[in-house]
């Protein structure tokens, strides 16, 4: 790995050690509550709540790295949360009992998929920037969201799933494996497999990747369908303990999303970008989130200083890159 590679992948990481000190140190002086920033059970509880936007980003991550991006999965997010709790009241699904909890999972996730793949062969076969294309998604998912049932939240409390959902191992609790065991499986799925190689020389050069024989179309099908899988993953994880959705639920998702994946280090343009950096991209934005509230910060003032903190990233990132074109011309 070279030095500007390990620079890039190791700055988010030092500005998480920046934010920790810094919080625990104002938290002293200016937090609201009795308990430090820092105590362990508050970390623990950090990591279950970054898990919905962690998931969702890590997937992100790909998409971006193939020089595409995602904007409907907000609203993928909450039709998998309607299906997946709204199947549990179905007539024959309420006599299989607990043995339901699966084939509403399926529903769910099986929601999700198709959703993607609706965006990856609209993106393949018609060659409509990714952008377009989800943005109308997103409207249309999200239309499909208030028709399924109006105004009103889609509400099923399972306790069984609630158990699931609360429980912990090893101290972490489930959401948060949901989230390492994402992080791992497509960290190996970018580091070790064709299909990871792929995705960054589709990215570099889209061009360049169709002459050396790689089919760019499919490529972006199953990416579009991961990414569907993970947001109802996300839905499917979260709302196992939450048991109510609200139409709205998911919004600016994709937002949070791509800023954590920007955060990370990987490039709007495509062909560079990490999936563990986007892991330090969600904890660093749920640590600022946090903290913020921990010294009496309101939701206003955390959405200026995230917002004010991408520009940074993105002019400096920018910056890093017309330095880097100049030195080849020399």
């Amino acid at each position: 790995m070279n030095k500007d590679i390990l620079l890039k992948q190791g700055a988010i990481w030092a500005f998480i050690v920046v934010e920790l000190v810094f919080f625990s140190v104002a938290g002293s002086y200016l937090s609201v509550s009795d308990s430090a920033f820092m105590d362990f059970d508050n970390m623990l509880l950090l990591l279950k709540q970054s898990a919905p936007i962690g998931i969702i980003a890590v997937g992100m991550t790909i998409i971006m790295i193939n020089g595409n991006i995602d904007l409907s999965v907000g609203a993928t997010y909450a039709l998998s949360a309607i299906v997946l709790l709204d199947s549990m009241t179905w007539p024959f699904m309420q006599d299989l009992g607990d043995w339901a909890i699966p084939f509403a999972w399926m529903f769910a996730l099986t929601t999700g998929i198709v959703l993607g793949a609706i965006n990856g062969l609209i993106v393949w076969k018609t060659g409509v920037d990714a952008f377009i294309v989800t943005l109308g998604s997103m409207l249309g998912y999200r239309g499909l969201v208030f028709m399924y049932n109006g105004e009103q939240p889609t509400s099923h409390l399972n306790w069984t799933l609630v158990d699931f959902a609360e429980a912990q191992f090893l101290g972490l609790h489930t959401a948060t494996w949901f989230l390492l065991g994402a992080t791992l499986l497509l960290w190996l799925l970018m580091t070790r497999t064709v299909h990871g190689r792929n995705a960054y020389a589709i990215g570099n050069n889209r061009e360049a990747a169709v002459n050396a024989g790689i089919r760019v179309g499919p490529h972006f099908l199953w990416n579009f369908m991961l990414i569907g899988f993970l947001a109802s993953l996300s839905a499917v994880v979260f709302y196992s303990e939450s048991g109510s959705v609200n139409p709205n639920d998911g919004m600016l998702y994709e937002l949070w999303a791509i800023t954590a994946v920007v955060l990370g280090g990987t490039k709007l343009t495509g062909g560079y970008g990490s999936i563990i950096s986007t892991l330090g991209g969600v904890i660093a934005i749920q640590l600022l989130r946090k903290g913020l509230g921990h010294i009496g910060a309101d939701t206003e003032t955390v959405n200026l200083v995230i917002g004010l903190i991408l520009i940074a990233v993105l002019f400096l990132d920018r910056q890093l890159n017309r330095k880097g074109k100049e030195e080849l011309k020399t």
